[in-house]
């Protein structure tokens, strides 16, 4: 992955309903940062990003009250629920690589798979990194990870809790 997964061409807001989302786009982005600053704590999260190429699963918004989960950036996150220890996105038109910062209770695997449910490659965060306690990975990991026709992402931790802020992906 070079470096210009450092500097997404376009921040997707959420859509709330069929009136606000866009039939089309003007232009087709290559890269897309999601922006969670406009949904409300606590709110479910799954197609608010539909238009922009991506459907989350078992995921929630937050503003951490927790100092040990603090937001990579502004201060609201995502977050695995109502179960705990595993969020999913899936990506309609596949995506190429995608980066994310990840604060967790517990060791943490970020896989990727095709649309075929083959696995494609993992990343790990090998364990806990929150805020505050003595480990040698800071709070916020950046995962990058990259991978022919990813359709489907999983976060998993194992029942632990995490966070996942900043997400961005190439086409």
């Amino acid at each position: 992955m070079d470096d210009s997964m450092n500097a997404p061409n376009f921040v997707a807001f959420p859509c709330r309903n069929q009136a606000t989302m866009p039939s089309n786009l003007l232009v087709s982005p290559n890269r897309v940062q999601l922006s969670f600053e406009e949904l409300k704590c606590f709110e479910v999260v799954d197609r608010q990003f539909e238009p922009w190429g991506v459907r989350f699963r078992n995921c929630i918004a937050i503003r951490p009250s927790n100092p040990a989960f603090p937001p990579h950036s502004g201060t609201t996150v995502l977050m695995a629920a109502p179960k705990n220890g595993w969020l999913e996105a899936t990506f309609p038109h596949w995506v190429r690589s995608l980066k994310a910062f990840v604060t967790s209770s517990q060791r943490l695997l970020l896989s990727v798979y095709n649309s075929d449910n083959e696995l494609l490659a993992q990343i790990e965060i090998p364990e806990p990194n929150l805020a505050g306690i003595d480990s040698p990975i800071p709070p916020n990991k950046e995962l990058l990870i990259e991978a022919p026709n990813i359709y489907r992402i999983n976060f998993c931790a194992f029942d632990g809790q995490f966070t996942v802020d900043d997400l961005s992906f190439e086409f």
